[in-house]
């Protein structure tokens, strides 16, 4: 028996939504249909544990090459089965489910999982025709869907923690306990709140994973300053959201950047980790920026449309990243971050980033 969640459902109907459909609408960052953006579908590949399955069209025919056999299924069945599936998904109350209709469906061309291979990177690869050039590039998608929680683009944890150096201040044993015991709904910006208060000083000083350091050094030499002022701000204010977040240390200018030319330097800088981010650089691995199989996200937007976000269409896809994403507080004792202590003579505080999709 097939069971999932709504996110691994969304891989099947995202599947069986795009053979119906035989093309891909590009979306813009607010998750629109770019009318004018729309790109016939070739064929669409997914690789499962026993091999890859080929889907292609002959007229009202959809074409399914396994890996011994060739199944012929009438294209209304995919779309019948795409229009079943997106209202069982959203009428799902249980964190996991069956929905057979659509198991036996899948098992009629011999497709018995939700979830892609998963040693590949890419949940699917699609094969387009760009009427602008004339290509028939194949492009790899991540699945994300918006008919279940929001997803991650950047996971919390002990890498992803900024070290911050506490200045101009003298704080006993006691008063940093007193600190640190601080338990309230909002614990971390109150703890910073009261070192404030106490007239101290945060000043960024290091990434605690050095091998995220090099990473974000090597997409920018200015990166982990800008994001640890992002990561400040986020801890000492009501912003959460990216794209607000990037406006305010944009105003602020941390880097003393000449935007007298109005230069988007900040947001500019912040596109790129975020596309990295979304191709495959992982904190605690070095990365070479050597771009995975994956070049983008099928966004399963809750109507249940379909929409492409591809490096292929570099504007796009960073328009999208840097507009739908957010800011959000991960476990402070799960990452250990949020708390003061003591090196030697100086006091230190680590603040976690964790991004987050807006759903």
């Amino acid at each position: 028996m097939l069971t999932g969640n709504k996110g691994e459902w969304s891989e099947i109907y995202a599947l069986l939504k795009i053979v119906a459909d035989k093309k891909l609408y590009a979306g813009d960052e607010n998750l629109n249909k770019i009318e004018n953006l729309v790109f016939p579908i070739i064929k669409i590949l997914r690789d499962e544990s026993d091999g890859t399955y080929c889907f292609s069209f002959d007229s009202n025919l959809v074409v399914i090459n396994g890996v011994n056999e060739v199944f012929h299924i009438p294209i209304n069945d995919f779309q019948d089965k795409a229009t079943i599936l997106l209202r069982e998904i959203k009428n799902a109350n249980a964190s996991s489910f069956n929905i057979s209709d659509i198991e036996e469906f899948l098992n009629r061309f011999n497709c018995h999982s939700l979830k892609a291979k998963s040693t590949v990177k890419s949940d699917i690869r699609i094969v387009i025709h760009d009427f602008r050039t004339g290509a028939q590039p194949e492009l790899g998608f991540s699945i994300k869907s918006q008919l279940g929680g929001a997803s991650t683009l950047l996971n919390a944890g002990r890498s992803t923690n900024f070290i911050y150096k506490i200045e101009d201040i003298e704080l006993s044993d006691e008063q940093i306990n007193e600190i640190n015991s601080i338990n309230t709904k909002s614990k971390i910006k109150d703890r910073i709140e009261s070192i404030i208060r106490k007239k101290g000083k945060i000043k960024f000083v290091k990434t605690e994973n050095t091998t995220f350091g090099n990473n974000l050094t090597l997409i920018d030499s200015s990166l982990s300053i800008i994001l640890s002022e992002i990561v400040y701000l986020f801890y000492t204010s009501h912003y959460s959201l990216l794209v607000e977040l990037i406006n305010q240390v944009s105003r602020l200018n941390p880097l003393h950047y000449d935007l007298s030319g109005s230069h988007p330097f900040y947001e500019y800088k912040i596109k790129r980790f975020l596309t990295e981010i979304a191709l495959g650089m992982m904190p605690s691995k070095v990365w070479t920026g050597e771009l995975d199989a994956t070049g983008g996200y099928l966004v399963v937007k809750e109507s249940g449309e379909v929409l492409c976000y591809h490096i292929y269409n570099r504007n796009e896809f960073e328009n999208y990243l840097i507009n739908n994403t957010k800011l959000e507080t991960a476990s402070s004792k799960r990452h250990e971050f949020g708390i003061i202590y003591k090196d030697v003579n100086d006091y230190f505080i680590k603040l976690n980033l964790q991004i987050r999709f807006i759903k």
